[in-house]
């Protein structure tokens, strides 16, 4: 495995000065927004794709530090009921496959987002019950005339330009939110659908990380490297839905944190070796969210409890077992 990180996280540099930050850190990949919500600072693609000089330039930064690209990040809503936003969403993610084809890779990390809940909406509306009756019709016409119809569009375009791979975030507030809601749109729109595995969001909507590895198995595409910490007076008080701001931390229910501050580094050693267990052997990619740090003291944490769990080395295949 490799130590990687969103490039996002120095948005405020420019790509070289970025990646020799990264460098110095023991940082071996990046994954670079392209649009939506981590923005194109690093990579626009309006330049990268239409000027052959600039990719050079941009491409030599990369080469120059020996850091390589592990995926293009365009998190966003694509089936968002205002037209204007879901067009610029699905633009940013079209254009993270152009340049995964162009640079040579086969994935692209995303969100599967969020419908509203009739052709008239203007706000996506995230269902989480059954009842009253109202909810079940708004996820039959969210997926079955609006998700699945977009997806099976967009893996086809997907496929034309060589990425077989696309990420899906398992989120609160979009359509795929879980294990079971990822293997739903994988089943309805082929193998092209998987997981780009946060073990954060995993965490406080109260499931195992472990767990939801072995059930995915071959569906886990990019992982982040990304921790919680579950406040248990908060939830016991008021339990994991919780819309105070992530500043407010003493009042939340839970909190985002460095790797290793939310679980201790047996947890994150269980997440790497069922990592490996399932196959996936490519990256540990940091998101450093935790309010409490600075960005260089929670990057380099979070890096440090990496470098302590990540499994670098062939397992062993001559053992004699006696």
């Amino acid at each position: 495995m490799k130590i990687g990180v969103c490039s996002n996280v120095r948005g405020d540099l420019p790509w070289r000065e970025a990646l020799e930050y990264f460098a110095e850190k023991g940082i071996q990949c990046v994954e670079v927004g392209v649009g939506g919500y981590p923005g194109k600072d690093h990579c626009n693609p309006d330049v990268l794709l239409n000027d052959e000089a600039a990719y050079a330039e941009w491409k030599k930064a990369l080469d120059d530090t020996g850091i390589t690209v592990s995926g293009f990040s365009c998190h966003s809503n694509p089936v968002h009921p205002n037209k204007e936003f879901a067009a610029e969403s699905d633009k940013a993610m079209r254009d993270a496959v152009l340049m995964a084809e162009k640079y040579g890779i086969h994935n692209i990390e995303c969100f599967s987002g969020c419908p509203g809940d009739s052709e008239t909406s203007k706000y996506p509306n995230w269902v989480t019950c059954p009842w009253p009756n109202d909810f079940g019709e708004i996820l039959e016409y969210q997926w079955n005339e609006v998700l699945i119809p977009y997806w099976k569009n967009f893996v086809k375009f997907a496929k034309e330009h060589g990425v077989t791979q696309i990420g899906l975030e398992m989120h609160p507030g979009f359509c795929v939110y879980n294990t079971q809601t990822l293997l739903k749109l994988r089943e309805a729109v082929g193998p092209e659908i998987g997981c780009n595995f946060d073990p954060s969001h995993i965490i406080w909507q109260g499931m195992d990380p472990v767990t939801v590895i072995r059930a995915l198995k071959d569906a886990i595409f990019h992982v982040h490297a990304k921790d919680t910490r579950i406040d248990e007076n908060n939830t016991r008080l008021n339990g994991v839905l919780d819309t105070k701001s992530y500043s407010d931390e003493i009042n939340r229910s839970w909190i985002f944190r460095s790797c290793g501050y939310g679980n201790d580094r047996l947890y994150w050693n269980d997440i790497i070796s069922n990592l490996r267990m399932v196959g996936y052997d490519k990256v540990m990619c940091i998101e450093h969210e935790d309010s409490l740090m600075s960005l260089d003291e929670g990057l380099e944490k979070a890096v440090e409890c990496m470098k302590d769990t990540i499994i670098k080395e062939e397992k062993l295949t001559n053992a004699r077992w006696i």
